[in-house]
């Protein structure tokens, strides 16, 4: 089990560049996280939900993704409270403080996850959450040293140099945990170093005589991790490229399902921004896309709290083009109706009013993968759905997608200039993005799964040549 000094210091990746490096060795290997929190999900084939962070794990591994590979997802939908997805489905919504009475209740099933993709495989990667130093949060935890004990797991602990206090948080996790803990972790590396790694041999060893736990490495900063999807809004940049066509993205408070714009990040001739709140959208948009939210009521106040509606309007009225996935599509319509209090308080809200749609949610969720033709271009697309609601209207006979069976997905405006679907997952597919862009005058001709794929491999060398992995190996054969 690899866990962290804290949230961010790079565990996800880390999984999943081991992923590869064993799977290239030939061994059959398994992600897991038991509880993981984000609002950037994933669809399985079978139509559960996971983190993306998982689902890149199992790219890692060459296999597909599965539910038991993070059989907790805590979806937040407020500051306090969020959706509990269990073993891939809905199981409810839970404010913090219910949840922590609750978690222990979900150990069953999370060890249940835990052996079935252990029954598959010759090594079982597992991810902590956050650092086993939150102490305070260690009654009935299910995420980090709880779940490593009821596993009987041994632990090796992540360390990221990067923002700084490295040696002391390394000591410190040693410091606030109990003696049994400080014996499950059987060593620890620093991840992220900047400069020549050899700098830090003192630092390694002050950090194993404080702690008695055996350094396994140093892990030079590896740059094309930033071209991997990032597992939460933390992850997020202001901006990408350069290129001359300029799609400007409103960073909401719930934004979901923001991979979508991973492959778009990639594009040379594409320049990308992520709009923070507190800042205008720019005149100079050529594109503006609203993404996915885990809230759309809620975030549909934030957009108008920032003055995001008038720049909307500008932009629109200049003759900008505008694209709504999911969450974004139902605030582009006239309506968002909540009669059973799904997201807050019953009722209806004004939307933004670029389609002539009108979006009822309801408690029934849709997570399954789809595949379909884009109406304009006629390229094919392949994705998945994970949303609450239908949305009609007159402006749904002009579909975006045509789903398979002949399902219409979407609506489009009668000038074309702004266009809404529920499907996620779009851009990832080069024939539709080079389709999408084309129309646009746009040259695309990157291969976007090819290129993740080859950094994977990349990053399995970077971490086999760093970090001592016979001896992590070594450890978990002692399980």
């Amino acid at each position: 089990m690899i866990q962290g000094t804290g949230s961010n210091v790079g565990k996800s990746l880390v999984v999943a560049g081991l992923c590869r490096l064993f799977a290239n060795r030939g061994m059959r290997v398994r992600p897991f996280k038991p509880q993981n929190m984000s609002n950037n999900a994933a669809v399985t084939v079978d139509g559960g939900e996971i983190g993306r962070a998982q689902a890149l794990q199992a790219m890692g591994c060459r296999v597909p993704p599965s539910v038991h590979m993070n059989p907790v997802l805590l979806k937040p939908e407020t500051d306090t409270g969020a959706q509990v997805i269990v073993q891939g489905k809905r199981f409810g919504t839970m404010r913090a403080r219910e949840y922590g009475k609750q978690k222990a209740e979900l150990l069953p099933k999370v060890l249940e996850s835990f052996e079935i993709n252990a029954s598959e495989a010759d090594l079982v990667l597992v991810e902590g959450a956050g650092s086993p130093a939150e102490i305070n949060l260690r009654a009935g935890d299910i995420a980090n040293m709880g779940f490593a004990e009821a596993a009987d797991l041994p632990v090796i602990l992540c360390a990221d140099i990067d923002r700084g206090g490295v040696i002391a948080s390394v000591v410190g996790t040693h410091a606030v945990l109990d003696p049994d803990e400080q014996q499950r972790i059987k060593g620890f590396f620093v991840n992220r170093f900047r400069g020549d790694p050899s700098l830090f041999d003192d630092g390694m060893r002050e950090i194993a005589l404080r702690t008695g736990w055996r350094g396994l490495g140093v892990v030079p900063w590896f740059g094309n991790a930033a071209k991997l999807p990032a597992e939460d809004a933390l992850g997020l940049s202001d901006g990408f490229g350069s290129g001359g066509f300029k799609i400007v993205v409103p960073v909401i408070s719930r934004i979901a399902n923001f991979d979508d714009l991973d492959p778009l990040r990639l594009e040379p001739r594409v320049t990308l921004e992520l709009v923070q709140p507190g800042t205008p959208l720019p005149g100079d948009a050529d594109l503006v896309l609203l993404p996915g939210s885990k809230s759309t009521i809620g975030d549909l106040a934030f957009f108008r709290e920032q003055g995001w509606d008038i720049d909307l309007k500008a932009h629109h009225r200049r003759g900008g083009h505008i694209l709504g996935v999911c969450g974004g599509y139902q605030m582009l319509g006239r309506t968002i109706s909540d009669p059973e209090g799904i997201e807050g308080k019953p009722g209806t809200v004004e939307g933004l009013g670029y389609l002539d749609v009108e979006t009822l949610l309801t408690s029934e969720k849709s997570t399954v993968p789809a595949s379909g033709t884009h109406v304009a271009s006629g390229a094919d697309v392949t994705g998945y759905e994970i949303h609450i609601g239908r949305t009609e209207g007159p402006d749904c006979s002009r579909p975006m997608m045509q789903l398979a069976e002949g399902v219409p997905d979407g609506a489009t405006s009668k000038d074309g200039r702004v266009a809404g679907t529920y499907m996620h997952g779009l851009f990832t597919g080069d024939g539709f993005r080079k389709a999408f862009l084309g129309g646009f005058g746009v040259v695309s001709d990157l291969a976007y799964d090819r290129d993740i794929d080859l950094i994977l491999d990349d990053l399995a060398t970077h971490l086999g040549a760093v970090l001592d992995i016979e001896t992590l190996l070594h450890f978990a054969e002692q399980r």
